[in-house]
């Protein structure tokens, strides 16, 4: 199942709370939303726009500040230096604590046309929710999630034993663009030497049935032979990847991944099948709910999270971003 893991609802939504606007596949456990038609609209401008200036009638709401909305912005759209933007109104609504915040968006190229985002902030004042998606809110939207991935993050691992620059990739080993987006992992090592770069296992059973026992594998071939021995073993499984498409042909895709990583299949296929090999797997799943992940690959920088299959250099080019906000030296 294939979806746009970033797009427009209503006027921007998800796409204007994250990313710039690309396709980038992925896989969910979870129905897609229909793709929004493009509309037709006029040329776009040749010069950054000019924003009208906002009606001081349009600030009702005494939470949250403007201040916290641009902090929170500047988190969110600060690494694409050519977004611009202005807070436009700040609303009351009928629920008390909920306040519609409206901003306009454009870029200094003027490549592309501006438009107006619309979202709400929740009564906790961490949170808010954009045409079908809540988002972490606030002048440090990541920083809940980078301290529950620092503690829970536990999968096997390249690069620094210290967690100040986590990367997190949430994968399944059936899932196709994984497959894809571990060309990008293996630029990241080269790019990030301090960084921990962590395979964390996130089988979507509802969409692919052999994925749990292939993370089960995993596990045990990380706790038989450690980080080393894993990544080999992935390498050969995502090489193998057409091979889990039965039992049968799983069993034989795995066996001969586990003898490339130099251990025994008997023993880790036994250990794949004890009770606390499945439960450290359902640990990894839920964690990823936890983190409000529902597809695959998708990538957590200290907190942060966007597909891990976009393209390389906008991936490195969030990392520094976000290192930068984290006063991480990466």
């Amino acid at each position: 199942m294939t979806r746009l893991s970033v797009r427009f609802a209503s006027a921007f939504a998800l796409a204007a709370l994250s990313l710039p606007v690309f396709q980038a596949a992925a896989q969910q456990d979870v129905p897609a939303a229909p793709a929004q038609e493009p509309s037709v609209s006029a040329p776009a401008p040749v010069a950054a726009p000019v924003f009208p200036k906002p009606d001081p009638a349009n600030f009702t709401a005494s939470t949250p500040t403007k201040g916290t909305i641009d902090a929170f912005l500047h988190a969110s759209w600060g690494y694409d230096e050519n977004r611009i933007w202005q807070v436009q109104a700040i609303l009351k609504t009928p629920v008390e604590g909920i306040s519609k915040i409206v901003v306009l968006v454009g870029d200094k190229s003027g490549k592309q046309k501006p438009m107006v985002a619309q979202f709400f902030s929740l009564p906790d004042g961490k949170h808010v929710f954009a045409g079908d998606d809540i988002l972490p809110f606030g002048e440090k939207p990541y920083a809940d999630a980078r301290a529950e991935a620092q503690k829970r993050a536990d999968g096997p691992y390249r690069g620094s034993a210290l967690k100040d620059l986590e990367i997190v990739e949430f994968a399944d080993f059936q899932c196709p663009h994984c497959k894809d987006a571990q060309a990008n992992f293996d630029k990241l090592a080269v790019d990030f030497p301090k960084a921990r770069i962590v395979f964390q296992l996130f089988p979507l059973t509802s969409i692919h049935p052999q994925a749990e026992r292939a993370a089960a594998f995993g596990i045990c071939v990380n706790k038989q032979g450690g980080s080393n021995a894993f990544f080999t073993f992935s390498a050969a499984v995502f090489d193998g990847q057409d091979g889990l498409v039965t039992a049968d042909g799983a069993t034989l895709t795995l066996n001969s991944a586990v003898t490339k990583a130099g251990l025994d299949p008997a023993k880790i296929a036994a250990c794949a099948a004890t009770p606390a090999t499945i439960a450290a797997v359902k640990a990894s799943v839920k964690l990823a709910q936890d983190l409000n992940i529902n597809q695959t690959p998708t990538l957590v920088v200290n907190g942060r999270q966007f597909p891990a299959n976009i393209p390389y250099d906008v991936i490195k080019q969030i990392i520094l971003y976000q290192a930068k906000l984290d006063g991480v030296t990466e």
